[in-house]
């Protein structure tokens, strides 16, 4: 799908804070720092994703677009503030909406291996 011209080049890393530790169908991340917000949650285009969990900790993530299934969150394995090991995950992005000059994320099912 091409990217409009107002929107960042693929590559580009965003960050995006989540309400809890990890991530969890339903869970919210809000991304930050689009230069179209609207835009991008009507059509999103690949990026990079900078992760910081609510215990301060941070993932580097890869948003993908050109899955079947939908939209995909890759987020590699991590550790929580609290020494729980989190595994590597592939999330289904269930929804992104525009608030403001962010855009929320609704994290859906874990993607199929």
């Amino acid at each position: 799908m091409p990217q409009p011209a107002t929107g960042p080049t693929e590559g580009e890393t965003f960050p995006a804070l989540c309400g809890h530790t990890h991530l969890f169908p339903d869970a919210r991340c809000r991304l930050q720092g689009l230069p179209d917000p609207q835009g991008f949650a009507a059509a999103p285009w690949p990026i990079g994703v900078d992760l910081r969990f609510s215990d301060a900790v941070g993932a580097d993530a890869e948003l993908r677009t050109d899955d079947p299934a939908g939209p995909l969150l890759a987020v590699p394995a991590y550790t929580t503030g609290a020494g729980t090991e989190i595994g590597q995950r592939t999330w289904i992005i269930r929804e992104f909406s525009p608030k403001g000059n962010e855009v929320e994320l609704t994290i859906g099912s874990r993607a199929a291996a």
